[in-house]
């Protein structure tokens, strides 16, 4: 080694030698990090739509994934070993729940809307809303890249509720198993549903999203239903006659349709109306000859519509779905869910309007 050179014994600098043994390792650890970094190939990943541009979904992470067993860990033993119950499992995971494929087919239709406007932020942008603590975050994130699903935003709101977020994250459409959650969102003013598992799992069409809606209390306010209720239905079909004209007042998931309308558009502009991948349907109670004009004079009257309008006059909606195979159906009625349930439709309950109020009620008595 030549006098002067500026290098030690050790191979490293004089100037090395004078700085503090832990500055020196974070600055290796640094040279490291940077090295490793360029040696990376960069995965290309689309990029975030901003908050007001996209149509926001936000879903909850026992919606979106099966947490039976760890539910029944916090039920039985507590948050502690809830937590660290995840956190032993955080490689391991966890599996498709109702609102996997509803999310997957929001992402089939983001693709083709990013090859046919390539520039554009309207599209779907999922966020993870959940009450977990940040501690299950890693194994939640680690589930999400195991299905290659694109969610970059989380909310984790450590055991409160995170209904007041969902504003802040000007979400569209919030979708939960916890039915208290969901009621407290409706009565925010956010389009909301508690989302349930089919009791058998049947095939549901990949490429094309599909999305069914009850009429009344669902996309319509509840002022139909109040009459059926108060007067029965004779009373119903007199006051839907002499109001055919007057369109119906919004219910809670008029804006989701409008949301999944605009981007309908976007397809039909590229000469895709009998390809579009979005599908929507009103499956509705209604008889279409004493009611049903009503309900589709209202949808004009919004600029609306769906692509199919299917009145059934009070039989079962069940079998009906199972020949749609929509990826949610969303209704106010929990026994036309839980008929949709068991013929394998991904049913969605919104607890709203007249019948709500009947049912608190009933349940009141009964205490």
């Amino acid at each position: 080694m030549l006098p002067g050179s500026g290098e030690t014994a050790e191979g490293g600098s004089q100037q090395d030698s004078k700085i503090p043994a832990q500055n020196l390792q974070e600055k290796q650890a640094l040279e490291e990090a940077r090295a490793f970094y360029n040696n990376l190939t960069p995965t290309k990943k689309p990029k975030l739509p901003k908050p007001h541009n996209a149509i926001t979904i936000a879903v909850s992470s026992r919606a979106l994934f099966l947490m039976e067993e760890e539910q029944r860990v916090f039920r039985e033993q507590g948050l502690e070993e809830y937590v660290r119950y995840q956190l032993e499992h955080e490689n391991e995971p966890l599996k498709p729940g109702a609102a996997f494929r509803f999310v997957k087919a929001l992402e089939a239709v983001n693709a083709q809307l990013r090859e046919l406007y390539p520039d554009s932020e309207d599209l779907f942008d999922i966020v993870l809303m959940t009450n977990n603590h940040a501690q299950v975050g890693v194994r939640l994130i680690n589930t999400i890249n195991h299905y290659n699903l694109f969610i970059e935003r989380f909310c984790m709101t450590g055991g409160k509720s995170p209904i007041g977020y969902l504003k802040a994250y000007d979400t569209n459409l919030y979708l939960s198993s916890d039915g208290e959650k969901v009621q407290e969102a409706i009565e925010e003013g956010i389009a909301a549903a508690t989302i349930f598992n089919p009791s058998q799992n049947v095939s549901i069409q990949e490429e094309q999203l599909r999305v069914a809606f009850d009429g009344d209390a669902v996309l319509f306010s509840d002022e139909s239903e109040q009459i059926v209720k108060e007067h029965g239905l004779d009373k119903f079909f007199e006051h839907e006659k002499a109001y055919e004209n007057k369109p119906l007042a919004q219910g809670p998931l008029k804006g989701f349709l409008e949301a999944l309308g605009k981007l309908q558009k976007k397809f039909y502009l590229k000469g895709m109306r009998m390809n579009c991948p979005i599908r929507t349907y009103l499956v509705t109670a209604r008889s279409a000859a004493s009611s049903g004009a009503r309900a589709l004079k209202t949808l004009r009257s919004w600029g609306l519509e769906t692509d199919e309008a299917l009145f059934l006059a009070g039989a079962p909606k069940g079998p009906l779905l199972d020949k749609i195979r929509p990826h949610i159906f969303f209704d106010d009625q929990m026994f036309h869910v839980e008929g949709a349930q068991e013929l394998g439709t991904i049913a969605a309950h919104v607890p709203y309007g007249v019948a709500q109020r009947h049912k608190q009620k009933a349940s009141q008595n009964t205490k």
